[in-house]
């Protein structure tokens, strides 16, 4: 039998990626750095879109164990 919490995971973290990619991209950081910076504003909003899309995802695991 297959377990389903590793593919519930993957599909936690995937979720809250996107989510998380979904709200950042109202900020625009090219605007908030410094001109011809496009790479590091792209690096900066992926960083934060995985970390915060980590935190969806513990959050909504915590939730599913209660």
């Amino acid at each position: 039998m297959i377990e389903l919490e590793p593919i519930v995971n993957v599909l936690l973290h995937f979720f809250g990626f996107f989510v998380a990619m979904y709200g950042i991209s109202a900020i625009q950081f090219e605007k908030a750095l410094r001109q011809g910076r496009t790479f590091q504003a792209q690096v900066l909003y992926i960083g934060l879109s995985m970390g915060l899309g980590y935190l969806i995802a513990q959050f909504l695991k915590q939730l599913m164990l209660r």
